[in-house]
Order: structure tokens, then C-alpha cells, then sequence
């Protein structure tokens, strides 16, 4: 299992980000996936998922301003962000629970500034 994450990039708050995670070496489109962050000296918080049929969930925090998707002919989850905030900067990672385990990409930095 591999997965790639791309997109991070220091943006001014209120903007918009899309990031997009490219994944191999399982059968995507039967997997559930998701986005998590982790802000410097913080744990890591789950910011959305996405199940195999296409229902999404999301932190309350992040809750109509991050979207969630998922193109199966392309093996890829993209989470597009907008209206961002200082508080969302954080390292973004990608994960895929694969036959009950977890994968996680190498991340990518995201920073708001004010």
C-alpha cells in the first residue's frame, strides 16, 4: 500500500487549498479513506473520512468549509478546503484502513497565515 499526498501550500487565510492523495497496491474504490492532520505539538485529529459508497463525514471544525471526494478510475481522494483559518494549519495526512489496518501517507504541510 502506498499513498502519496500533494497539494499542501502556505495560503492566506480565507483561502482555498485542494490537496489530493494518489494511492496504490490495494483495491481503492472498496476501501474506505480519510484525511487527518496534526498541528505542530498536537495529536493527530481525524478531518474527514469517505466509505467505499461515497458517504462522508467530517469534524465539526471543519464542517461546510472542507470537502471530501473520491475518483476510483483515478485511485485518488482529494479534500478541497476553503475559507481556511490559522487553526487549520497542520501537516495533512492521507489514510486508508485496509483489511483492518491502517496505511498512512508522508503528509503534507499546509499553512494558513493571518
Amino acid at each position: 500500500v502506498q499513498l502519496v499526498e500533494s497539494g499542501g501550500a502556505l495560503v492566506q487565510a480565507g483561502g482555498s487549498l485542494r490537496l489530493s492523495c494518489a494511492a496504490s497496491g490495494f483495491t481503492f474504490s472498496i476501501f474506505h479513506m480519510g484525511w487527518y492532520r496534526q498541528a505542530l505539538g498536537k495529536q493527530r485529529e481525524l478531518v474527514a473520512t469517505i466509505t467505499s459508497g461515497g458517504i462522508t463525514n467530517y469534524a465539526a471544525s471543519v464542517k461546510g468549509r472542507f470537502t471530501i471526494s473520491r475518483d476510483n478510475a483515478k485511485n485518488t481522494v482529494y479534500l478541497e478546503m476553503n475559507s481556511l483559518k490559522p487553526e487549520d494549519t497542520a501537516v495533512y495526512y492521507c489514510n486508508a484502513n485496509v483489511n483492518d489496518r491502517n496505511y498512512w501517507g508522508q503528509g503534507t504541510q499546509v499553512t494558513v497565515s493571518s
